[in-house]
Formats: C-alpha cells, structure tokens, sequence
C-alpha cells in the first residue's frame, strides 16, 4: 500500500467506482478540502486538513442508493424516505475501510471530527461496538455476526 494516506484512500475510493476530481475547493468548504458536487467528490489536496474525511463523505456516497447517488451534494440531508444512509451508516462505512486498508483509527477519528465525539466513537469501534453497522446489513452491504460479519463488507456501493 502507498505510505501517503491521502493517497492510499484516493486509489481505493477509485477502485470501489466512488467518483473522486482533484481540484480547488474553496476555503469556506464545510470540510477543509473537501467538496461533494453531484456525487462526486472534490478534493484539493493543499487545502486536505483531515484526510479520512475523504472515508466519511464517501460514506454517504457508498450508502445512498445508486439511483440517487448524482444528486448528492454538500448541502447533505438524511431523508427519512431513504433508510440506513444517515451519519451512522457513513462513519460504520467509513470504519470498514479504514479496517480494510489496514489504517490507523486517528485517521477516521481526528481531533477534529464528529463534533467533538471523536475520541468517544474510536474507543466504541476499538470495542467492537458499530453504531451504524445494522443499518448496513439491512441495506445489504454487510453481514452481521462474528466470524466473516462486518467490519467485513460484501459490497462497498450500495445498489
């Protein structure tokens, strides 16, 4: 795996068919470097504070129904008519890559996330306690169970 993180998650965003453009994102971005436009995602690696975000947002691409992926954009809303793709599917999806890649949980839970909660949630995945990962298994992108259940995905996007 290529020793940059950002670019580590780049390639496997790439590979898993979640769009990803490098390019500017301006400085009042609701994340630093980061733009969601029409499901695609934008990043401009200069202004790239926290690079596991990069995982979250894509989160919210992988967990939205393929369908309605292309009208995501920054001003994300969870729709009550579309279950199991709201913030903690997202941060469950996000956590299955970062155990994918085989990356460290300060990536995903940096000291500037999750609203102050960072800390909290990577004791609570550490402890294999996964907020969002029953509403990944009833989207159908995981298994729940010890042996070969999440934070083992059977698919990345949803479909």
């Amino acid at each position: 795996m290529d020793t940059d993180p950002t670019q580590a998650l780049l390639d496997f965003l790439a590979g898993i068919s979640i769009k990803v453009h490098e390019g500017p994102v301006p400085a009042d971005s609701f994340l630093p470097g980061i733009r969601l436009v029409a499901g695609t995602l934008i990043v401009d690696r200069a202004a790239l504070r926290w690079p596991g975000d990069l995982l979250h947002e894509a989160g919210h691409i992988a967990t939205t129904p393929a369908a309605l992926r292309a009208t995501l954009d920054d001003q994300l809303a969870d729709d009550p008519a579309i279950p199991h793709r709201g913030e903690a599917e997202a941060t469950a999806w996000a956590w299955a890559a970062l155990t994918h890649l085989g990356l460290p949980a300060g990536l995903l839970f940096h000291e500037g996330g999750y609203h102050g909660h960072s800390a909290g949630l990577a004791l609570t995945y550490a402890m294999g306690v996964y907020p969002g990962a029953a509403g990944l298994a009833r989207a159908g992108m995981t298994q729940l169970g010890s042996e070969g259940g999440y934070p083992r995905m059977l698919r990345w996007l949803r479909d």
